[in-house]
């Protein structure tokens, strides 16, 4: 499974926010074309990507683009202008059905083509913002191999249900929790969409670490103050690491002395805990060699 902690929208009509993510120490630049650009900037925003993803590429950037959904008439028009070997993948907003995913699949397959990129080499994002794709989520999520995360987009959810959002996000808090579940079940990233308040910190680190705990892999980031909060939320700590391995060395004592259990700090450890422990020793490994690359 990917390592994708954290990922950060660049305005795709602002070249100066652009320049600015060649230092950016996100897993993902996320060059925007839907939200956070207006309608009278769309096509400047594509004709700049042209250049810019190639630059982004070449500093070392692992680059996405997000498009416009279907509903909008654009998205094949930003797919066509953004492919090219520099490109990572493509992120599309208000997906709702697994033949949103193969509409984007035949769109991209002829510019792999054309491009001279491997088949399926471009990955795809979709984004779970409605209550219809909410209920289409497990078949959009296997849609396609090149589907390697599924992100979930609270402000266009709580948009279509008409409600409102909350500090404390209680209205979101089912639909956010069944988006990572159906990102584990299907085995790809399951990405919390962004804390829209960026300059609250510590307000960020509750809410990334609830995402963390409902068992996400990442977050997005509206702006680059965020992105070391995530990749730290996201990342073991170290106090983790230490219990980990603890459990890890007591447990081979215990098995030798023909124990299936055995207790730390008056806390029962088995074969679930040990198992757990592997997994975020492996996962450290994996992000250590991910942040050398």
């Amino acid at each position: 499974m990917e390592i994708i902690r954290s990922l950060i929208f660049v305005p795709g009509n602002r070249i100066n926010m652009i320049e600015k993510a060649l230092d950016f120490n996100a897993d993902i630049i996320m060059y925007d074309l839907e939200d956070s650009v207006p309608p009278d900037e769309k096509e400047n925003a594509r004709n700049i990507a042209k250049e810019w993803v190639p630059k982004l590429h070449a500093a070392g950037k692992k680059v996405m683009v997000r498009c416009n959904g279907f509903d909008t008439g654009l998205t094949k028009l930003e797919i066509s202008a953004v492919v090219s070997p520099s490109l990572y993948g493509v992120s599309v907003g208000k997906t709702e059905s697994e033949w949103d995913i193969k509409g984007i699949e035949q769109i991209i397959n002829p510019l792999e083509q054309t491009c001279g990129i491997s088949h399926g080499s471009l990955k795809i994002i979709p984004w779970i913002e409605s209550a219809k794709a909410m209920r289409n989520v497990d078949s959009i999520a296997t849609a396609s191999d090149r589907v390697i995360a599924i992100a979930f987009g609270a402000e266009d959810y709580t948009n279509d249900m008409g409600v409102q959002r909350t500090d404390d996000g209680s209205e979101v808090y089912v639909p956010r929790a069944n988006v990572a579940i159906a990102a584990r079940a299907s085995d790809v990233v399951g990405l919390d969409g962004p804390y829209v308040a960026f300059q609250n910190p510590d307000g960020l680190k509750q809410d990334a670490g609830l995402a963390r705990q409902l068992g996400y892999k990442g977050k997005f980031a509206i702006h680059p103050s965020q992105i070391e909060i995530i990749n730290e939320t996201f990342s073991p700590s170290q106090e983790e690491i230490d219990y980990a391995r603890r459990v890890l060395s007591e447990w081979e004592t215990a098995k030798a002395n023909g124990r299936g259990s055995l207790s730390i700090d008056g806390k029962m450890v088995d074969v679930p805990v040990v198992k757990r422990a592997e997994n975020l020793i492996a996962l450290m490994n994996q992000i250590d060699e991910h942040t050398r690359i």
